[in-house]
């Protein structure tokens, strides 16, 4: 284990971004498992997760945060040399139809990322054909929807209809997220969990990912 695994949290935490991205080339040179290094870098983007979700971090912050793990990744991925990354779980994520707002979905599919979750990303005004065919490409055990517009929660309903006419709404748990999104709107959409921001999706996965 890295011995200065607290430090590769606190700094990515604390947006240090000269400072582990030093660190990391320095631990590298000394012989250092990159796969440790993204391990404990991923745990200090659970940090700055977190930090979002109390309050302390704002928008700003997590897209400083999501810019220095990419610099890091791309100093550690040369040096893999063909090692297999253990990936938590895969994830199909997507605005819903009828939105086109992607701020807030970048946002969570980078935290995801980040963490260690594999996310499909389908962009923004996904129809639920396309989300019923990611998840059967994928095999992922978790779909999320996002959207900022009332009007597209209508969207995520028939998503989720779809699922279940499909057959695969027992195959995938499904959460939603955006602005508006609360407790009343998941029990509409008929979607299994909710959330407003990154922190809360990656809670959920932690919960029904095994």
């Amino acid at each position: 284990m890295i011995t200065m695994e607290s430090s590769f949290e606190q700094k990515i935490a604390d947006l240090q971004e000269e400072e582990i991205l030093t660190l990391v080339r320095r631990e590298l040179e000394s012989g250092i498992d990159p796969i440790e290094i993204l391990n404990a870098c991923q745990k200090g983007m659970e940090l700055v997760g977190e930090r979002f979700s109390t309050g302390i971090y704002f928008i700003s912050d997590l897209m400083m945060a999501g810019e220095i793990f990419r610099q890091i990744s791309s100093i550690l991925s040369p040096k893999l040399g063909g090692k297999s990354i253990s990936k938590r779980g895969k994830v199909v994520f997507g605005t819903v139809k009828g939105d086109i707002h992607d701020i807030g979905k970048d946002l969570v599919v980078g935290i995801l990322r980040s963490v260690g979750y594999e996310v499909k990303d389908l962009g923004v005004d996904v129809p639920s054909e396309r989300f019923m065919e990611a998840v059967r490409e994928t095999g992922a055990t978790v779909l999320g929807l996002s959207c900022l517009l009332t009007v597209a929660f209508d969207s995520m309903k028939e998503t989720v209809k779809a699922l279940e006419v499909a057959g695969l709404r027992s195959k995938v748990r499904i959460m939603i997220g955006g602005g508006p999104v609360n407790e009343k709107v998941c029990k509409y959409t008929g979607a299994d969990g909710w959330g407003n921001n990154p922190q809360a999706a990656v809670n959920l996965c932690k919960e029904w990912i095994a």
